[in-house]
């Protein structure tokens, strides 16, 4: 029997994080946990610490790191304890851990997914910033480092999936001629454009088919999410932004399709389970058993498709502009969003006013060249202090406040 494989798990705390511990778990023999790292959860890093015995565990916050060092001592874990923004790159060029599941959400996942690639790990991506933020920067490193980049995302993955064998990261194959990303439409498909801007923070998180975090369940309630997708899409399969559209489909059954010159169309199925893509990622180019139920096509019924509305979802017109207009566009558009969205959760800002806030900083903040992690997180902070500075004048809002 071989050797488990070491992987660290960055983000663990998270709903990825879950699911690829849950997948993990039931195969021992194939992989084995040797870091974890998160932002600040150390209660519930120290159940996952307890259970898996990693080699080490990084906390971004240092208070978080030190009360999650106090308790492993207690419990008698030999657990090595990583404190501050630099721990998660640690742990990500850890020779013990070839695979690094990237997880952590927001743009501080960026440095961490480039120290993996630049470790030639396989870099199995499950935070959209990297992509989003920083694409061209992220691929050149993983062809560099010689890593390899496999999408988690259930879109990107399904891709990957229908993909051509052999196709490199970045560089269209021929014979694509287009790709759709399923979008499941979110809460609001149904809305009016009055009733969405008037939406709750609570009705915006009520996702109908995933159970995802508060932040990235608004972006799929915006369709920010979707955006965020094709600018990722953009990066790993090298299609232009025109061969890369987006379709509504509420069943959230078809993953995504590829359609090839010859008029074939391959799609990707199965039950909305993010534990699919995770395992694929894992065992590569093997299948392996994931814990999630199978798909009864009988009982699916029928599976709707319709085109997106960019008249009450305007985010995803954000986003395809910022896609065509590259350089540090995306970088741009991805903070303002962070923030407006934060914003909005804390009910400083209405729903309408979250397209709104970020339209405005797009236009303000100059978008020049990604020339360098330094430029990209130059125009993060930049654009994060626009979006505040529009906010705070409180023209978008909720009433009442």
């Amino acid at each position: 029997m071989s050797t488990p494989v070491g992987i660290a798990v960055l983000g663990s705390t998270g709903s990825i994080g879950d699911s690829t511990l849950d997948v993990v778990a039931r195969h021992p023999d194939r992989f084995k946990i040797v870091a974890l790292g998160a932002r600040r959860d150390h209660e519930k890093l120290l159940a996952q610490c307890l259970k898996f015995q990693p080699e080490c565990a990084a906390l971004v916050e240092p208070e978080a790191a030190r009360e999650l060092e106090h308790a492993l001592r207690q419990a008698g874990s030999k657990t090595r304890v990583l404190a501050g923004e630099a721990a998660l790159d640690e742990i990500a060029a850890m020779p013990s851990a070839p695979f690094v599941m990237a997880g952590i959400v927001g743009a501080a996942g960026l440095s961490s997914s480039l120290a993996a690639a630049r470790a030639g790990k396989r870099l199995m991506i499950a935070n959209k910033e990297p992509l989003v933020m920083a694409g061209p920067m992220l691929i050149e490193a993983a062809r560099e480092g010689r890593a390899t980049l496999l999408p988690i995302d259930s879109e990107h993955n399904a891709i990957f999936q229908c993909w051509p064998s052999g196709a490199e990261t970045g560089r269209a194959p021929k014979g694509v001629r287009r790709i759709l990303l399923t979008a499941s439409g979110g809460p609001f498909v149904d809305w009016s454009a009055e009733q969405i801007a008037a939406a709750t923070p609570e009705q915006a998180c009520r996702h109908p088919r995933w159970v995802m975090g508060r932040k990235i369940s608004v972006d799929s309630a915006t369709l920010m999410n979707k955006g965020l997708e094709v600018i990722e899409a953009r990066m790993l399969f090298g299609l232009p932004l025109e061969q890369v559209e987006v379709v509504v489909h509420r069943q959230s059954l078809v993953h995504s399709l590829v359609e090839y010159v010859d008029g074939s169309m391959l799609a990707q199925l199965g039950s909305p389970d993010m534990r699919t893509p995770i395992a694929h990622a894992l065992a590569w180019p093997d299948r392996i058993d994931s814990g999630v139920q199978f798909l009864d096509l009988a009982r699916a019924g029928v599976l709707q498709f319709e085109p997106p509305d960019t008249g009450r979802f305007p985010c995803l017109a954000l986003a395809r502009q910022a896609a065509a207009a590259g350089g540090l566009a995306p970088a741009i558009l991805n903070a303002a969003n962070e923030v407006a969205v934060a914003a909005f959760l804390e009910g400083h800002l209405n729903f309408s006013g979250i397209p709104t806030v970020i339209d405005s900083v797009m236009n303000a903040v100059p978008a020049g060249e990604a020339k360098d992690l330094e430029s990209v997180l130059a125009a993060d902070t930049a654009a994060r202090g626009a979006a505040l500075r529009r906010i705070a004048e409180g023209r978008h809002a909720p009433r009442g406040h």
